[in-house]
């Protein structure tokens, strides 16, 4: 009975070890991701832990290439392997379902409906739509597209796209509060990326407010956007501005997850 008791409480401190020991080379790994570049002996000051203890961490990390050390000035970087993780990690990812528990967080939060959409130039499709049960329904259906240059949600998008993407575009007016003028639109554009959010102020339905901000993918493109829409009667200019700022948090916790940087 002893024996077996000792041979379990060896077991636990064994694994409780490993354990401490996979924490602090994940440490490691973090460190020379946030700096790369970094010697052993600032390595060892920035996790806390001796030069004889990150080496020891270190080795099966540069055996499995997620880290690298320059052989001729010692400094580690990450390894190659951490692309082939990064790249089968985004594999996997799909828009809808990595942008779903933020769409209905914010839809919670806001009481609006809220759309994901994707640029397909020059139009925006939307994706996903989650909406409050009890307020009027929006028009909008799920495959349906939308012009980019009098939606929130395209010009969340256009505000990103190179100049050429303005070339040409057709600045139909679909309301009378519709931008058809590209010097305005540009100047529009420049306010979106300024302030992180873009506004449809009855730019594409008479009586619709739409507050929008952009999603960046893992190479930093801005191929999506979400938006909170509603009637004019709820959401105010004045609510507009208290808008602005959730809708952009939702859409930089996105674009995190998708490997992207929210600007």
């Amino acid at each position: 009975m002893l024996q077996r008791d000792a041979a379990g409480m060896v077991r636990r401190v064994q694994e409780r070890n490993r354990s401490a020991s996979l924490r602090r080379a994940l440490a490691v790994l973090d460190h020379v991701r946030e700096r790369p570049g970094l010697t052993l002996t600032q390595l060892a000051e920035a996790v806390g832990l001796s030069k004889s203890t990150v080496l020891r961490l270190a080795g099966p990390l540069v055996e499995a290439k997620l880290l690298d050390r320059d052989r001729a000035t010692g400094v580690y970087r990450l390894g190659h392997a951490t692309l082939r993780l990064g790249q089968a990690y985004l594999a996997t990812l799909d828009l809808r379902a990595v942008a779903a528990e933020e769409s209905h967080r914010l839809m919670s939060e806001v009481r609006e409906t809220v759309h994901l959409v994707v640029y397909d130039p020059p139009h925006v499709v939307y994706i996903d739509k989650v909406e409050n049960a009890t307020n009027v329904r929006m028009a909008s259906r799920i495959g349906s597209r939308g012009p980019v240059h009098c939606t929130a949600v395209g010009k969340a998008i256009l505000a990103w796209q190179p100049e050429e993407a303005l070339a040409g575009l057709a600045l139909e007016p679909r309301t009378k509060h519709t931008i058809t003028d590209p010097e305005r639109l540009r100047a529009e554009l420049g306010h979106i990326r300024r302030r992180g959010y873009a506004v449809d102020d009855r730019e594409n339905e008479p009586e619709v407010r739409c507050v929008a901000a952009p999603i960046f993918n893992h190479d930093d493109a801005v191929t999506a956007a979400i938006s909170v829409s509603g009637l004019t009667s709820r959401i105010t200019a004045a609510r507009v501005r208290e808008l602005g700022p959730l809708v952009a948090g939702a859409a930089a916790r996105i674009s995190r997850m998708l490997g992207g940087q929210s600007r």
